[in-house]
């Protein structure tokens, strides 16, 4: 469903957590610009989970494409447990996803924004459409460009780029933990020797993007609280969700783009 190797300009989004409106607010700037015409969309992962309203965030992800925006989406820890709890993907009895799903992932508000009791797995997984499941499903592990490389939380320092790249294409779902979805180190480390490009990713929550020569953090929220991040490349130019920019037509919204009430 989704490219894993791109070119060009893109625009990345740090970790939604399905706050949508916060979401809305970064789409609207790039759509004043010009912006989603010309550059590959390109979501760091996490869309579900903590925040106030995932299916909604599914939504907006779903009509990205249905409209022909080049977009792509990194898979998150959160996408991974989900598929996990949800039975979405295989995976073996001791990863526990769903134990661990339901215990510290912020899961209540995925099954609230589908009107689902929390804890009920079977029920939620009915009820999510298909849309929606195929995009946390397909989400490959990460996603490259000439000069960028994106994947959810960083590369493990001590293996060879190239070896992690084919690691990554395989999405093994046998892992228990995959570093490069779930590390809260690797965000910090050195990146292996063999690796020339910028790592983008996310997963880690920072007051503001960090960036430097070879690395662009740009998770700002963890769902929680702050403001929501993207980052035009090459350019390293960064729209937040609270700054708007000036308004020459009505702010972007696909709900509203498809005669949809919000």
């Amino acid at each position: 469903m989704f490219e894993t190797r791109i070119s060009g300009p893109v625009a990345v989004i740090g970790d939604v957590h399905g706050q949508t409106e916060k979401l809305d607010a970064i789409l609207s700037q790039l759509d004043q610009r010009g912006e989603l015409a010309r550059r590959w969309i390109v979501f760091i992962g996490d869309l579900v989970d903590r925040g106030p309203d995932p299916a909604g965030t599914l939504d907006l992800v779903a009509e990205l494409i249905r409209d022909g925006v080049r977009t792509t989406v990194v898979s998150g820890n959160h996408e991974l447990a989900m598929c996990g709890a949800l039975n979405i993907l295989p995976a073996p009895d001791y990863c526990d996803w769903r134990k661990r799903w339901l215990g510290g992932y912020g899961a209540e508000a995925t099954f609230a924004s589908y009107g689902i009791r929390f804890g009920d797995c079977e029920a939620l997984a009915r009820a999510i459409p298909v849309e929606h499941r195929e995009i946390i499903a397909d989400a490959p592990w990460s996603v490259e460009h000439e000069q960028f490389f994106f994947v959810h939380a960083g590369l493990d320092p001590h293996l060879p780029f190239a070896a992690q790249k084919k690691m990554l294409g395989a999405r093994d779902l046998s892992l228990n933990n995959p570093g490069w979805l779930c590390s809260k180190r690797w965000p910090f480390e050195s990146l292996p020797g063999d690796c020339t490009k910028t790592v983008v990713s996310g997963h880690v929550p920072l007051p503001q993007v960090q960036m430097d020569r070879n690395r662009i953090l740009l998770d700002t929220t963890g769902g929680v609280d702050g403001d929501l991040s993207c980052v035009l490349l090459p350019e390293r130019t960064i729209v937040t969700s609270r700054k708007a920019a000036p308004v020459k037509k009505p702010a972007f919204s696909l709900a509203r783009m498809f005669g949809r009430s919000a």
